[in-house]
């Protein structure tokens, strides 16, 4: 299978990104820079073709650039953040669209994609401080084919701040973080927080943070084969691996 990846360079303004579950910390924006880099070439080594967003250097949260769009088959839907600050950010979005229908939430909605959790045909998306009922009840109608499943999210920012999937379908997530863990058909516990989440490589391996070696460990005696990455500045403003690219798979795609 031909993967796209789309991600977007840190801005001038990363250290401003918002958080609002966690207390804030210093960021370096030159680790940062560098972490992002080996983070961009872990995804080019596994053969994924790596298309850079148009900046958005006035939107400090713009690396995060799984938050304003969601892919689904043949449709990209433009997000609009429950976080105004955050809504600059599908600028520039379209254009690396190119054979996609564009769709796009609008007021009341709120959407950030972070919320949406997709598992075959089933999307999980999370009730949050981000993402309204009404956010998606929209999304829902632009994905007919799928069964959108509501969640709630109380503890952290996005759903995908809690939980991702495996390879099968199974979900992960550290379990003080997550509110529902019945929600989901099959769940694993993972030991640390920063293990809740994966990037799908493809077959048997998963992308993940480092600072996590139990949940490492559990993923290895699963046979998987974990790709580790360190990106503990972006992980100072609630970010995690997942929230740093798009895949867009086949060729609907090309920028």
């Amino acid at each position: 299978m031909s993967i796209t990846v789309l991600v977007r360079r840190p801005g001038p303004r990363l250290a401003e990104g918002l958080v609002s579950h966690i207390e804030r910390t210093p960021v370096d924006a030159g680790l940062a820079l560098r972490q992002w880099e080996s983070y961009v070439a872990a995804l080019a080594a596994e053969g994924w073709r790596v298309v850079e967003v148009a900046p958005a250097d006035d939107c400090p949260d713009a690396v995060f650039v799984e938050d304003p769009v969601v892919v689904y088959g043949g449709t990209a839907v433009l997000a609009r953040s429950g976080a105004a600050g955050r809504r600059g950010e599908t600028e520039g979005l379209a254009a690396a669209l190119g054979g996609y229908e564009i769709r796009r939430i609008e007021a009341p909605g709120t959407l950030d994609g972070g919320d949406v959790l997709k598992i075959s045909s089933t999307v999980y998306v999370g009730r949050s401080g981000r993402t309204n009922d009404d956010g998606i009840r929209q999304l829902a109608a632009y994905l007919p084919d799928a069964t959108v499943v509501p969640v709630p999210v109380t503890k952290v920012l996005h759903l995908k701040s809690a939980v991702t999937a495996l390879p099968d379908g199974t979900v992960i997530g550290h379990p003080p973080l997550v509110d529902d863990p019945s929600v989901f058909g099959r769940f694993l516990a993972v030991p640390e927080e920063s293990g809740s989440h994966v990037v799908l490589l493809g077959g048997n391996r998963v992308l993940m943070a480092a600072g996590a070696p139990g949940s490492e460990a559990l993923f290895r005696s699963r046979g998987l084969e974990p790709v580790v990455v360190d990106i503990s500045e972006f992980e100072k403003l609630e970010g995690c691996v997942t929230c740093l690219s798009v895949r867009l798979r086949d060729t609907a795609a090309r920028p």
